[in-house]
């Protein structure tokens, strides 16, 4: 039976460059990185050297801790560069595209037929392990676990994020092995979570062997932690493990073909995106891959203000700079101005017709379906952390992120506990960040929240 579940509160973004559902080009990029620091919580150990060939699914480093839960190479071609940063910490494993695209095979049971031992076996093996993340934490899942549930947001409703409708509809077999196969994990089945707005229509509403539960509201309703906590709330104990859809197609796709395949469609979104729309990638795509679709001048500033490349979407993506690469989570770029300019008068102006408000500063409220060019300018430093009531307003969640916060800040795990850090993630509260009137760092301290509860009750 088909829950349904209203959430009120939250903000749906007003900001340009949604992208259009059309595919603009297939990206065949020369170099392409995979980065351990997209797990967190991971220590890896680095398997090949540069000047290895390496093969679609061959493996390039594991986990220290547990060397079973592997990481593989997206294409075939030669270890171009280990990128290590402070302390040798590794940053980046870049590869050589020989565009050949030829893989490792594996022995791959019908997903529908297939035991626990031998679909675990089979994505530790592939790299694909990868795709689960254990809450509480956000972290890699472990293979020893079983957890209560395993839980799939079937629409993305951050900002500009890709419509999963026009991303699945070619692949919907591969969806419906990738759910076969995670069943075979969990005795608590898995769960999917579609919008009110699409739910009948949604090709993923046929899917067998899932439940399902249809949400309405704004964002952060598309955001798995809170799916999670409204259908089966994580006590001191329990596990719930998440994957991304377009992961899921990666699974789906192994146990049809025997072979991964981490090729998807990735939104190229924002402000600064020229005409916005899919290009067809791989895990790892370089930025400099769509740096043509940025556009030179930013609407209403000065020529040349230089163009910000976000990892992700502007509430929790990654700034990874026109050089960088794709973080292996993510399937959409977005495109703004950086906000390094400044702005005479600021928030004091009469008129800010450009700008938008959440707390009805300007008079963005007279025009609610207007888009805005936003950028990455802060509008102002940080400030004392008071009580305003804001966070509360988009947080459909029952707990206090004030308390949290201020908990994990002094450090007291008791707190911490009692006022829902195992229900949360960064991108839980991103929005809370978005809005706060002192300028909170609010993901970075949960970050630290998180670390800090894996330091002591490991």
């Amino acid at each position: 039976m088909t829950d349904y579940i209203r959430l009120k509160k939250g903000l749906d973004l007003p900001i340009a460059g949604s992208p259009d559902p059309v595919i603009k080009k297939d990206v065949i990029s020369d170099v392409i990185a995979i980065k351990p620091t997209d797990f967190k919580g991971l220590v890896p150990r680095l398997l090949v050297k540069e000047g290895d060939a390496v093969l679609v699914g061959s493996p390039i480093f594991c986990s220290k801790v547990d060397p079973r839960i592997q990481f593989t190479s997206p294409v075939s071609g030669t270890v171009a560069e280990v990128v290590r940063g402070e302390k040798r910490k590794l940053l980046e494993i870049r590869i050589t595209n020989d565009k050949q695209q030829t893989a490792v095979r594996f022995e791959a049971p019908a997903a529908e037929k297939a035991t626990r031992e031998q679909v675990r076996d089979l994505l530790l093996q592939s790299g694909l392990w990868a795709c689960l993340k254990q809450r509480p934490y956000g972290i890699l899942a472990k293979p020893e676990d079983e957890p209560k549930a395993i839980f799939v947001s079937g629409f993305n409703s951050a900002p500009l994020a890709a419509d999963l409708d026009f991303v699945a509809k070619e692949e919907l077999q591969a969806i419906q092995a990738g759910i076969n196969a995670l069943n075979k994990l969990t005795t608590g089945g898995v769960h999917l979570g579609l919008h009110q707005s699409n739910h009948a229509s949604t090709p993923l509403h046929k899917l067998d062997n899932v439940k399902i539960h249809v949400f309405s509201g704004p964002h952060p309703s598309g955001n798995v932690g809170i799916q999670i906590h409204h259908v089966a709330p994580i006590q001191k104990g329990e596990v719930v493990w998440t994957v991304g859809l377009h992961q899921l197609i990666f699974i789906g796709r192994l146990f049809l073909n025997g072979a991964c395949d981490f090729s998807q469609l990735v939104a190229v979104t924002g402000p600064r995106a020229n005409k916005p729309a899919y290009v067809k990638a791989v895990v790892g795509m370089p930025m400099q891959a769509i740096a043509d679709q940025a556009t030179a001048d930013a609407e209403g500033l000065q020529a040349g203000c230089p163009v910000r490349f976000i990892s992700g979407n502007v509430l929790t993506g990654t700034n990874v700079g026109a050089n960088g690469f794709l973080s292996f989570f993510d399937n959409q770029v977005t495109l703004i101005t950086e906000g390094n300019y400044y702005e005479m008068f600021g928030w004091a102006k009469p008129f800010r017709c450009k700008k938008f408000s959440f707390s009805r500063s300007y008079f963005s409220w007279l025009t609610p379906k207007k888009q805005y060019a936003m950028d990455s300018n802060l509008n102002g430093g940080e400030r004392a952390f008071v009580l305003s009531g804001y966070y509360e307003k988009v947080l459909p969640m029952h707990i206090y992120p004030v308390y949290l916060l201020k908990a994990i800040l002094a450090g007291n795990i008791d707190k911490m506990e009692m006022f829902g850090i195992y229900e949360v993630i960064e991108e839980d509260l991103a929005l809370c960040e978005y809005i706060c009137p002192s300028k909170i760092e609010v993901q970075d301290i949960v970050s630290k929240g998180i670390d800090m509860m894996i330091k002591e009750m490991a």
